[in-house]
């Protein structure tokens, strides 16, 4: 028997955001969730960790992204060490 998993506990193993979750499931970047009730809305608990696993492994390839250039912030901008 597959076991599933509620929104509370995906949001424990995936901390993100139900919007972000619900942009990645449109997109087919993560498992879709279906209906057990009209109310109640599971994920598959063995797909969710492969999704995981992934992401894991994939890890080392994404770039990261730059630092922000601090000398063009409006509040407290930096000044160039001259």
């Amino acid at each position: 028997m597959k076991r599933t998993i509620r929104r509370d506990e995906l949001r424990k193993m995936v901390p993100m955001s139900d919007s972000t979750i619900y942009r990645l499931e449109q997109r087919g970047d993560f498992p879709k969730r279906f209906a057990l009730t009209s109310r109640c809305v599971v994920w598959d608990l063995a797909e969710v960790e492969a999704w995981i696993e992934a992401r894991k492994g994939a890890s080392n390839d994404v770039e990261k992204a730059p630092a922000p250039d601090v000398r063009q912030r409006k509040s407290r901008p930096v000044r160039d060490a001259a």
